[in-house]
C-alpha cells in the first residue's frame, strides 16, 4: 500500500458540470476519499483527457485511479490504463440523467453524485491490480468430437485458422447423418430445388487437411485437466488408448432421430409408415428415380406427417420442435414430383415453420403440385396394402381421412448428449446412455442438461458454452437445428475453442468476463473445510485435496463470484473484486439521519442483465429514486450475506437485489448465480428479525437487459414501500 498513490479524475462534460459540483466533488474525493491527486477536465474523455491521466501514471507514478465520469460500461476504449487498478463513479447515467431537471433537484442530486465519489474512493482503496492466474495453458490444438456436419465444419474452420485440431468419430466413416442425405434443403437463392449435400466435398478438405487429425472408430475413454491443458484418452477398435493434448474441446455429438415404435397410434410398425430418415434410405437408393417402399411396392401416394412426437404437451413424447422437420418434408415431396409429378403428395402440418427465404422452397414445392393441409393426425391405420389417415382439418374443423401408399413421419432430433449427470445413479433408466466425454470432473462423466435432454449451452446469453470452462457444445446435441444451421453453429464453437485457448495461455478468464486477468485466492488458515464453494461452483473449478480443503482451478474458473458468496469465514476474493472492495463502498456512505426523510437504498445488481438495464433507463431520461445507490456485481452468486447484513447495520434503509432470470429457461450469465442468491437469501428473515427490521427492507427482482422501464418502476415502487416502513431503526446506531 505505501506503494500505491491513488488519483481522482472527474469529468465536467455531457453536462455533468452544468448540474453537478466538480469542485465540491474534488473536495470529497482529496478529504474523505484521501485521493493524492485529484483533477477534473472539462471532457475526460477526449484525447487531452485521456492523455492527461497518461501523463500523470508516467510521470506521477499513478497505480490507482478513479474515473468519476460516465458509466463503467461506457468509454472502455477510452479509459484503457494497462497496469493500473481502476474504478468508476457513474455520475452520468447513474446520476445526472435518471434524476428530475431542476433547482427542486439540485440537492439530492448532489448527494447521490457525492455519494458515489465516496464509494469509488473506498472500493480503489481496496482494490489489487490482477496478475493473471500462475495456470497458464500450454496447448491450442483444438478437439472435435463427433463427426458429422458440426463436427466436421468446427474441424475446418479451426484448422483453416491457424490450429491443430483432433477429430474423434465413433463410427468406421466421417460425415454423420448428412452422409446418409438424398440432397438438403436450399441454403441461398433461388430457394427452389433441393441441393446436393456437398458433404463428400467437406469430409475430402478434412481428411486431406494437414492440421486435423482424424481418428475412426475411436471414443473418448477419459478427459482430465482445463482449458489450455486438457488430456484426453482415445479408445481406438483395436484396443489401444491414445492420449492426447488438447487446450479446448467442441462436442459435436448430433443426434438421433426420435424412436418410431414409440408412435404407434401413427402406424409405426406397419410397411406403408417410415420416418423421415427412412425415407432419405429410399431415396438414396432410388438414385433419383421412382421411390418404392421397402418392400418394393412403387408409392403412388404419399402423406407427410407433421409433428410426430414432437411439441408434445402431455409429456410422453417431445416438447419441442425440431426445427428442420417442416422445410425437410417439403423437400422431401419434391422427390416425389420431381421423379413423377402425377404422384399425390400431401403434407398435414398443423404449423408450418419455414422461416426466412424458406417460404420461396415451400412455394415452389406448391408449384410442383404438392398439396398442403393444415390439419391435426390422430391416426394411422393399415388399409389394404397402403394406409389411411385420420385427421382433424382445421380449416374446415372437421374430421377427414386420407389414403396412402406411403406415409412419413417427422420425428424430429435427440440429441447425444451423453450420461445426464443431474439424474441420481439409482433413478438412470434401465437402458443407460453412454458417456460422450468420460470426464474426470467431481460433477459428473458429462455436459448437464436441460430438461429436454439438450446439452446445456444458453440459447440467448451464450450460445456454444457450457458448464464445463473450454468444452464447447455445437450442432443438434445443443438445440434442434438443419444443416445450415449446424454449420454455422459450429463456426462460431470453433471461434469460441479459439478464444479460450489463447486466454488460457495468458491466465486470463474465458467467458463471459473473457479477459479478465483476476482469479479467486483464498486464506485456506481461515477455511472450516465446510465445502460450500466447492459444491456451489456451478462450473466445476474447485476440487477438494486430502485434506479437504478447497483447490481451486484458475483455468476453468469463469471469475462469477459465486465461491465469494458462498464461504460463510469470508475467505475467498478476488483482488478487484472482495467482499472488501464492496464491504467498503456499503460502508462509505454518511448516512442522513432518522429525520431527514432521505432514505438510503441499496441495490446490488448483476453486471451482466440488472446494470446495462440500469444505464439504459439513464440513457431514456427514465427518472427513479435519488435514494438508490447502485453496487455493480459480477453475479448474484457473488453476494455475500455480511454485505446485507453490514448495509443494515450501517443504516441502509433498504436492500435491493437485480439479477438474471433463474430456473430451467435461466438467463443468468453464471448458470445457478440467481437461484443461488434467492436460496441463500431465503434464510435471512431471522437474522432480520433479530436486528429488529421487517423481512420487506431485503428485496430480491428478476430483471432482463432490456427492463429499462420495469428497473425504474422497481425502484420506485421500493423507494415507495420504504417510506412506508420508516427510516431504518439502525440509523441511530451509526
Amino acid at each position: 500500500m505505501a506503494d500505491n498513490k491513488f488519483a481522482a479524475y472527474l469529468c465536467a462534460g455531457c453536462g455533468l458540470g452544468d448540474v453537478l459540483d466538480i469542485d465540491g466533488l474534488e473536495k470529497i474525493a482529496k478529504r474523505e476519499g484521501k485521493m493524492q491527486v485529484v483533477k477534473h477536465h472539462d471532457f475526460l474523455c477526449s484525447a487531452a483527457g485521456v492523455q492527461m491521466i497518461r501523463d500523470d501514471i508516467a510521470n506521477e507514478g499513478i497505480s490507482h485511479l478513479l474515473i468519476g465520469a460516465c458509466s463503467r460500461r461506457a468509454k472502455t476504449e477510452a479509459f484503457n490504463f494497462p497496469g493500473v487498478s481502476m474504478a468508476r463513479a457513474n455520475l452520468r447515467e447513474g446520476v445526472i440523467w435518471i434524476v428530475a431537471e431542476g433547482a427542486a433537484h439540485d440537492e439530492v442530486r448532489q448527494e447521490m453524485a457525492d455519494d458515489y465519489i465516496r464509494m469509488g474512493c473506498a472500493e480503489l482503496k481496496k482494490m489489487l491490480l490482477p496478475a493473471g492466474s500462475t495456470e497458464r495453458g500450454t496447448n491450442k490444438r483444438i478437439l472435435v468430437v463427433g463427426g458429422g456436419v458440426s463436427g466436421l465444419t468446427s474441424a475446418i474452420e479451426a484448422a483453416e485458422t491457424g490450429y491443430q485440431v483432433v477429430l474423434v468419430e465413433k463410427t468406421s466413416a466421417l460425415g454423420g447423418w448428412a452422409a446418409k442425405l438424398w440432397k438438403r434443403v436450399p441454403f441461398r437463392e433461388p430457394y427452389a430445388e433441393p441441393q446436393a449435400t456437398g458433404i463428400e466435398e467437406l469430409i475430402a478438405r478434412v481428411m486431406l487437411h494437414p492440421a486435423i487429425n482424424v481418428h475412426l472408430n475411436a471414443t473418448l475413454a477419459e478427459t482430465a485437466g482445463a482449458p489450455g491443458r486438457f488430456a484426453v484418452k482415445i479408445a481406438q477398435e483395436s484396443g489401444t488408448v491414445v492420449q492426447e493434448m488438447v487446450g479446448a474441446i467442441i462436442q459435436a455429438s448430433g443426434f438421433s432421430t426420435y424412436d418410431m415404435a414409440r408412435l404407434p397410434e401413427l402406424g409405426a410398425g406397419l410397411p406403408g409408415v417410415v420416418d423421415q430418415a427412412g425415407l432419405e434410405a429410399l431415396a438414396q437408393a432410388a438414385h433419383g428415380g421412382t421411390i418404392q417402399r421397402a418392400d418394393g411396392q412403387v408409392v403412388q401416394s404419399v402423406v407427410f406427417v407433421q409433428c410426430a412426437g414432437q411439441r408434445d404437451a402431455t409429456g410422453a413424447h417431445l416438447p419441442y420442435c425440431s426445427g428442420h422437420c417442416c422445410a425437410t418434408s417439403v423437400k422431401q415431396a419434391m422427390y416425389f414430383k420431381d421423379a413423377n409429378p402425377d404422384i399425390d403428395t400431401v403434407v398435414l402440418y398443423t404449423d408450418l415453420r419455414l422461416p426466412g427465404m424458406s417460404e420461396d422452397f415451400y412455394r415452389s414445392a406448391q408449384r410442383k403440385g404438392v398439396t398442403f393441409t393444415k390439419g391435426k393426425v390422430s391416426q394411422v391405420q393399415a388399409q389394404g396394402a397402403g394406409c389411411t389417415v385420420n385427421f382433424r382439418d382445421l380449416i374446415l374443423d372437421e374430421d377427414a381421412t386420407v389414403d396412402a401408399d406411403l406415409v412419413v413421419l417427422a420425428t424430429g432430433q435427440v440429441p447425444n448428449s451423453g450420461v445426464n449427470i443431474d439424474i441420481p445413479e439409482d433413478q438412470q433408466p434401465e437402458v443407460k446412455p453412454v458417456s460422450i466425454l468420460n470426464l474426470t470432473y467431481r460433477q459428473g462423466k458429462d455436459l448437464p442438461q436441460l430438461k429436454a435432454g439438450l446439452t446445456d449451452s444458453h440459447f440467448i446469453c451464450f450460445p456454444y458454452e457450457t458448464r464445463r470452462t473450454g468444452i464447447y457444445a455445437a450442432g443438434p446435441v445443443r438445440r434442434p437445428m438443419d444443416m445450415q444451421q449446424a454449420t454455422d453453429d459450429a463456426t462460431g464453437a470453433a471461434l469460441k475453442a479459439i478464444q479460450t485457448v489463447e486466454n488460457a495461455m495468458l491466465g486470463r478468464a474465458a467467458h463471459p468476463r473473457s479477459g479478465d486477468l483476476s482469479y479467486p485466492i483464498v486464506r485456506l488458515e481461515g477455511c472450516t473445510q465446510c465445502k460450500r464453494c466447492t459444491v456451489e461452483c456451478p462450473f466445476g473449478a474447485i476440487d477438494e485435496d486430502e485434506r479437504r480443503f478447497p483447490v481451486f482451478n484458475e483455468s476453468r474458473c469463469r471469475r462469477c463470484g459465486t465461491c465469494m458468496g458462498a464461504c460463510p469465514v469470508r475467505v475467498i476474493s478476488f483482488e478487484n473484486y472482495s467482499v472488501d472492495t464492496v464491504g467498503s463502498q456499503i460502508k462509505s456512505l454518511d448516512m442522513p439521519d432518522e429525520f431527514s426523510e432521505r432514505p438510503r437504498i441499496l441495490l446490488l445488481a448483476c453486471e451482466n442483465d440488472a446494470y446495462p438495464a440500469l444505464d439504459m433507463a439513464g440513457l431514456s431520461r427514465t427518472v427513479y429514486s435519488a435514494f438508490v445507490r447502485a453496487i455493480p456485481v459480477r453475479c448474484l452468486g457473488s453476494v455475500n450475506a455480511i454485505w446485507i447484513t453490514d448495509a443494515l447495520n450501517s443504516g441502509w434503509d433498504g436492500v435491493m437485489m437485480m439479477g438474471c432470470k433463474k430456473g430451467d429457461d435461466y438467463q443468468c450469465h453464471f448458470v445457478k448465480g440467481s437461484e443461488l442468491a434467492h436460496y441463500r437469501m431465503s434464510k435471512i428473515d431471522d437474522t432480520l428479525k433479530g436486528m429488529g427490521l421487517e423481512p420487506e427492507r431485503v428485496a430480491s427482482y428478476e430483471v432482463a437487459i432490456t427492463d429499462h422501464q420495469r428497473v425504474a418502476a422497481l425502484i420506485n415502487d421500493y423507494a415507495a414501500k420504504i417510506k412506508e416502513l420508516g427510516m431504518s431503526p439502525m440509523k441511530g446506531f451509526n
